[in-house]
């Protein structure tokens, strides 16, 4: 499979909860990270979504919103990646920060230049990458 997302993990399904429209599917990404999505309930059926299932998370670059040191416990998007800026690079308009997960894995922001220059994000400092659950996509392997 070859995506141009930039954020792609295996993940193994650890819970489907099927609702009428949508269905709610929770993966393990590793070393005790988990990854939750929403989609439709159509599509948990065509993929044949249960616990035990591999699937692919991909996440868009400009779908993951960035918080300096770890999120506050106050907030409604449920994907909440905790690690360490690995690299930033400046654009004309738009940033890319590459935050380090752990256990070989990394996820890229795209933000604003302006964004990135208030936050000051610089290699080795600690940042949390935060994803709506309906920002992800699910692929099978």
């Amino acid at each position: 499979m070859k995506a141009s997302t930039r954020n792609v993990f295996r993940c193994t399904l650890t819970n489907v909860v099927q609702g009428a429209v949508s269905a709610e599917v929770t993966m393990d990404l590793a070393d005790g990270q988990t990854l939750s999505a929403i989609i439709t309930e159509r599509s948990a059926e065509d993929l044949g979504l249960a616990p035990g299932v591999e699937v692919f998370a991909l996440i868009k670059s400009s779908f993951v919103i960035l918080a300096t040191g770890e999120a506050p416990a106050a907030m409604s998007v449920r994907n909440r990646l905790a690690g360490a800026v690995a690299a930033r690079t400046d654009g004309a308009v738009n940033s890319e920060i590459v935050l380090d997960l752990g256990g070989g894995r990394t996820m890229v922001a795209i933000v604003t230049l302006a964004s990135a220059q208030e936050m000051n994000l610089k290699p080795g400092d600690r940042a949390t990458a935060l994803i709506k659950a309906s920002h992800i996509i699910l692929a099978m392997p």
